[in-house]
């Protein structure tokens, strides 16, 4: 099931929210965060789903919506085309390799999730800890239902800021030669091998060296 989006030009498949939260398992603020972050930048980019890494996602974070941005865009770890920086920062940009062309998408600071729904800080606590009763985790999954529903009811620019960027666009991932740690026995990448006393050892092996500094 999809839903399309459609101007002078072309008609975009873009996956529905509900396909997303099949996938991640729950709904939740963070994945909608990603699903609308993503969805916007698909529109704004006039792109389809990628199939071999036309496009490619840098994500700032590793939280809830970087499910999303796999099932809208495409782009996975093992194509090698979404890329993680570990920034703690809902910021996304999306690249198409065809066009040429770069999105970024970042969460505003003045949009307040916590507003939508004081309650559910509440029973977040209880939940979270395992002590929630069942009527209470219910009540609880209601409200984030609810508060999905209003991110993706509210007008996108009221959440991010969107706007298109120039990027370096990453190479495509490439394949390496395997090599084998003298010290485990396991095959690793050649890229990512460490050497120690003239031999090849993978990173769990290797003792890192420090003075301190």
């Amino acid at each position: 099931m999809t839903s399309n989006h459609s101007n002078e030009n072309t008609q975009i498949q873009i996956p529905t929210f509900e396909e997303a939260a099949r996938f991640h398992g729950h709904v939740c603020p963070g994945l909608t965060i990603g699903y609308i972050a993503s969805k916007a930048a698909i529109e704004k980019l006039e792109t389809e789903r990628d199939i071999d890494e036309e496009l490619v996602t840098i994500v700032e974070n590793d939280a809830c919506g970087v499910d999303a941005v796999q099932v809208l865009t495409g782009c996975t770890i093992g194509k090698g085309n979404l890329i993680y920086k570990d920034h703690a920062k809902q910021v996304f940009t999306f690249i198409c390799r065809n066009s040429g062309k770069a999105v970024r998408v970042a969460l505003k600071a003045s949009f307040n999730i916590d507003a939508i729904d004081p309650e559910v800080n509440k029973l977040r606590p209880k939940v979270m800890s395992g002590t929630a009763t069942e009527d209470e985790a219910q009540e609880f999954r209601k409200r984030m239902d609810g508060i999905s529903v209003t991110m993706r009811e509210t007008p996108v620019e009221e959440i991010f800021d969107v706007k298109f960027v120039d990027v370096d666009i990453p190479h495509k991932a490439r394949i390496f030669n395997s090599v084998k740690c003298v010290k485990c026995g396991e095959m690793m990448a050649e890229s990512r091998t460490r050497v120690k006393n003239g031999e090849y050892v993978c990173i769990p092996c290797y003792e890192e060296y420090t003075r301190g500094w």
